[in-house]
């Protein structure tokens, strides 16, 4: 019954990612600059008839209805189009780049979670306390602090100033790292490169950093709320009552039943993480999908444009899908 569901919730994704991609489209369309005049700027020097040339064979000529149906056409085969800028298919640069993206955003909800859960549980047994009123101040702080400034603040501290860590890439070019996944951390373990593995963590550790902290504020405020409440119900009473250690009636009773809106903001940050990485991969110069949308924003490059920004919002999609499924694990009461 529950794989029937979830068949019914990934059917739902159809309608959804149909509305995106024309939403896209459209929007790419109302965008100022002509891509094939950009390309010919690039170029330098433009032959007679080049550019009508360039503007058929990326079916720029044709009407805008045309040009939709070739689109929806193409992408319901899997083909997300060429790119201008790139001179390859969208599918094979979103491939090349995606493996660092996911890499970044595990990193960043790794830290986010190491942080704020045993933040929000302490701050929700010892709550007014002074710890309580310390970690709920900087929860606000990471919530309120822009991600690309708490970037830059970090790398003149630990990069400039300290000189402990990169300040850009994913590894050095020395560590002679053989890529079989394309997510270097788990290729440095399977190749057992340990000299590729330290250098590929070290430049993780800050842009982990400037993107999970909004996340980690985030969820430490959430948690604590629900934990504070779930504290105070009867269940919570009576196993005290009955002489329960204090540890199992917080993780086992209080935790539990504190983690529904917990997991609803993970799911969400999951997305947000994935989807929303694009000034802090600037920053660093991380070789994602979001510094890759940004140079082809720029570029005018709409296949690529709308390629990223349907596989974001597939992204959110599964994400919010998961988070659905996990209710029904965490509180079996609860149906898709």
């Amino acid at each position: 019954m529950r794989g029937v569901k979830i068949l019914e919730r990934l059917l739902y994704t159809i309608p959804i990612m149909f509305g995106v991609a024309v939403l896209v489209f459209l929007f790419m369309r109302m965008t100022p600059g002509d891509p094939v005049d950009i390309m010919m700027g690039e170029a330098g020097t433009v032959a007679p008839g080049e550019m009508e040339q360039l503007r058929k064979e990326f079916h720029l000529d044709e009407p805008l209805h045309v040009q939709l149906y070739l689109f929806l056409a193409d992408a319901v085969r899997g083909d997300l189009g060429y790119s201008y800028a790139y001179k390859k298919p969208v599918t094979e640069l979103i491939a090349e780049q995606l493996p660092a993206t996911i890499e970044l955003a595990l990193g960043a909800l790794l830290f986010g979670l190491i942080v704020a859960v045993p933040i929000g549980i302490w701050s929700a047994v010892k709550q007014y306390s002074v710890v309580d009123r310390l970690s709920m101040a900087g929860a606000f702080l990471g919530v309120s602090m822009p991600a690309f400034w708490l970037g830059i603040l970090l790398i003149l501290i630990f990069s400039v100033k300290l000189r402990w860590l990169p300040v850009t890439g994913r590894i050095d070019y020395t560590a002679g790292l053989q890529v079989v996944t394309g997510f270097y951390v788990l290729d440095s373990i399977l190749t057992g490169n340990t000299t590729a593995l330290v250098s590929s963590l070290k430049h993780l550790v800050l842009p982990s950093v400037a993107l999970g902290a909004g996340t980690a504020a985030m969820v430490a405020r959430v948690l604590r709320s629900s934990m504070v409440e779930s504290l105070r119900q009867d269940y919570v009473i009576l196993a005290r009552a009955k002489g329960v250690r204090e540890t199992w009636v917080v993780l086992k009773h209080a935790l539990r039943n504190a983690l529904i809106p917990t997991v609803t903001v993970v799911g969400i940050q999951v997305g947000v993480l994935l989807g929303g990485n694009m000034i802090v991969e600037q920053v660093f110069s991380w070789p994602g999908l979001g510094r890759l949308a940004v140079r082809a924003i720029f570029s005018r490059d709409f296949p690529l444009v709308q390629g990223v920004v349907m596989v974001y919002a597939l992204t959110f999609v599964l994400a919010n899908l998961l988070v659905d499924i996990l209710y029904t694990y965490i509180n079996p009461k609860i149906t898709l």
